[in-house]
């Protein structure tokens, strides 16, 4: 059974009115357990099985904006890989990481841009992005093991199986782990693959090492991200652009002069 994550949200909310079409968005909705609403703080909290970005997509049918500001509970630690394609690649993608115990972990998140189907994904050694996803080193195997599937006794730690594309090319994943600790990634990097990774049971010897999944499409650092209450971000630091209007700025480039934090 899965492990409901708490997720923190900013929702613009101005009156009652607005608290109440959040209330009537959220309640009843498969996937979500729980919620509370703040109107003073504009601050939704909801207990979910659903990825965040779900849960954000029902916030806004309410015409309102929704922004994550963090999840999990603080002391156990939450991370983020903002992904992006090198060379011709479009696809990009973010993936967040929860502990939710010692032992567990939730990865979730929606990557865009990919062919529909299958495709692999999983945790690299390296946070060395300056290749693109050639840099990035093998998977994440600190024992040492041959590559497998998430469910597997023997696998990479790394090893995160596949997420499914749909017709658009987006990808909309939750899964849980009792290998990968949220402590033990920061730092490296997160590929997903152009190709089905076959969780070690093909016939040549490449499956065991890797999966055969094919070049890496997309790849991003993980990143050390707030959890539950720790992020008070309104305006952001680095250019003054407002909680609301983040989205609307380029990460990099001409439109904005520095990459702000996640």
């Amino acid at each position: 059974m899965a492990t409901p994550t708490k997720v923190e949200f900013d929702v613009q909310m101005t009156c009652q009115s607005c608290a109440s079409a959040v209330e009537n968005a959220l309640k009843g909705a498969e996937g979500v357990h729980s919620f509370s609403i703040d109107l003073p703080t504009e601050q939704v909290v909801v207990e979910t099985t659903l990825p965040s970005a779900k849960v954000q997509e029902l916030l806004e049918s309410t015409g309102r904006r929704a922004v994550i500001k963090g999840m999990g509970q603080a002391h156990l630690g939450a991370a983020v890989s903002q992904m992006s394609g090198f060379g011709r690649s479009a696809v990009q993608g973010v993936v967040r990481f929860v502990q939710l115990s010692e032992k567990k972990v939730a990865i979730e998140g929606t990557i865009d841009g990919l062919t529909p189907g299958l495709h692999g994904l999983a945790v690299h050694e390296l946070g060395d992005l300056s290749q693109g996803c050639d840099s990035c080193g093998d998977h994440f195997n600190p024992t040492n093991s041959c590559h497998g599937g998430p469910g597997d006794q023997e696998r990479h730690v790394g090893d995160l199986g596949n997420v499914l594309a749909d017709a658009r090319g987006r990808a909309e994943f939750r899964m849980e782990d009792e290998r990968l600790k949220v402590w033990d990634i920061i730092g490296r990097s997160l590929v997903v693959h152009s190709g089905k990774d076959d969780l070690g049971k093909g016939k040549d010897a490449s499956s065991k090492q890797d999966g055969s999944a094919g070049p890496g499409l997309a790849c991003g650092i993980v990143a050390r991200s707030a959890g539950l209450f720790q992020n008070p971000k309104k305006i952001c630091t680095c250019d003054g652009v407002s909680l609301w209007d983040e989205r609307d700025v380029p990460l990099a480039g001409p439109g904005r002069r520095q990459q702000c934090s996640l």
